[in-house]
């Protein structure tokens, strides 16, 4: 008998630390809905719903600007699997946020072969040649590669290959013009 009571109030205590454990733990955070991508995509990826999926993550986990409906737009850059899709992976006025004082422009530069040595984040200055005057001149200083959307075998008139830059509005125009009269191409700045 003296066995049996002393099992029962064994188990009566573990059971009341049990239920003050349960009692005194804090509730389960909130989650909410988070779109990210089911598998690992380069940039340049048309995003379409294969390649995103919904996970539920805490409320304070979710990162700022996150884009809640991204399908159809263009990856700027690669996304790892189960990564946010946020508005500055996404090929847009977006891509500038980071670097304040300068907008997005996308440029086709001359040469697809050199443009394809670019990545997000190199730092270049943009060169114009004139084939007529056979002059060089730099267009922008220090522009910010933003994006290196697609491979896509452009079939159309135009040679060359998009890269969007980040370039203060004071280039823009220049850019701009120079990309549709000379042979647009760059040169490595030292970071």
């Amino acid at each position: 008998m003296l066995r049996r009571r002393r099992l029962l109030a064994a188990l009566c205590a573990a059971g009341a630390v049990l239920a003050a454990v349960r009692v005194a733990a804090p509730p389960a955070p909130a989650t909410v809905d988070l779109v990210v991508a089911a598998r690992d995509l380069p940039a340049g990826t048309v995003l379409s719903a294969e390649d995103l999926r919904t996970t539920r993550v805490a409320a304070g986990a979710v990162p700022a600007d996150v884009v809640a409906a991204p399908a159809g737009a263009t990856l700027a850059a690669p996304l790892r699997e189960g990564e946010a899709v946020t508005d500055v992976r996404l090929v847009g006025p977006g891509l500038a946020a980071p670097d304040p004082g300068r907008v997005a422009v996308p440029v086709r530069f001359s040469d697809a072969g050199q443009a394809a040595l670019l990545g997000p984040g190199d730092r270049v200055d943009v060169l114009a040649t004139d084939p007529e005057q056979r002059t060089t001149s730099t267009v922008a200083s220090d522009a910010v590669v933003l994006a290196t959307p697609g491979t896509q075998d452009d079939t159309g008139a135009l040679t060359g290959r998009v890269v969007v830059l980040g370039v203060t509005p004071a280039e823009v125009e220049q850019v701009t013009s120079s990309a549709v009269t000379a042979f647009v191409t760059y040169a490595w700045r030292n970071q």
